[in-house]
């Protein structure tokens, strides 16, 4: 059998220990091409550029007549 505790913790101690456990924002850059927020050492969803390289080409779309 594995060792229970032999009092409850308080709430406030349960919150102390929780509070440190919170998600924190991703760091963005700005791309140099398009200067659109991007995550770091990603290709740019806006233009696709990596590392002043095209990766992604992005195409148009067809409008309806």
């Amino acid at each position: 059998m594995t060792p229970l505790p032999k009092r409850r913790h308080s709430t406030r101690r349960g919150g102390k220990r929780k509070a440190s456990i919170r998600l924190s924002l991703p760091a963005l850059t700005h791309c140099p091409e398009c200067h659109a927020p991007k995550l770091p050492h990603r290709v740019c969803r806006k233009c696709g550029y990596y590392d002043g390289k095209a990766l992604v080409v992005k195409r148009e779309k067809k409008k309806k007549e």
